[in-house]
């Protein structure tokens, strides 16, 4: 019995890694002119100390789309990120949106790459800050290798650099 729970736990994961993952930018038009290549990992910043992922800069009300093909988990409000989603996609990697105008609640459950989750704002603790999207990618599965001597070096494990991320596009 053991060992059929350990193979069914096992097969979910390598159909993980197994599912395509389309990737792109997740504000329309974006290109690396819209965010600071330095800010990934950038400290101090604020209460969180180190910046766990990219700003994303655009006129409010900019289409946020799904960055790859994903599960949404969360759609609602944080009060740093503001109106966020989270999402699960290929590989076992959260996406988090954050500091949206809108949200679509209209969408089901799946999201397609490209397709539209929202709209850039200033919600949350970017309140009067120019709007942006801030958008991190968390591993659900460790990376220790690039785990590195960096303040809070030890969550590079979890925490993919997005513009990585984006360079593979």
């Amino acid at each position: 019995m053991k060992f059929k729970i350990l193979m069914s736990i096992f097969t979910v994961l390598i159909i993980g890694f197994m599912i395509p993952e389309p990737k792109r930018i997740p504000v329309k038009s974006a290109t690396s002119n819209d965010w600071n290549s330095a800010t990934f990992w950038y400290e101090p910043w604020g209460t969180s100390g180190v910046h766990k992922g990219i700003d994303i800069f655009a006129t409010s009300g900019t289409p946020v789309v799904a960055a790859t093909n994903q599960l949404v988990l969360f759609r609602g409000e944080f009060k740093k990120g503001g109106k966020v989603i989270i999402a699960i996609g290929p590989s076992w990697k959260l996406h988090y949106y954050a500091h949206l105008a809108t949200i679509n609640h209209n969408r089901g459950f799946f999201s397609s790459a490209g397709s539209q989750l929202g709209t850039v704002g200033d919600s949350g603790n970017a309140k009067g800050k120019p709007p942006h999207l801030h958008y991190s990618i968390l591993s659900l599965i460790p990376r220790p290798w690039l785990i590195d001597s960096s303040s809070q070096g030890f969550k590079k494990a979890f925490y993919l650099d997005p513009i990585k991320y984006f360079n593979a596009i």
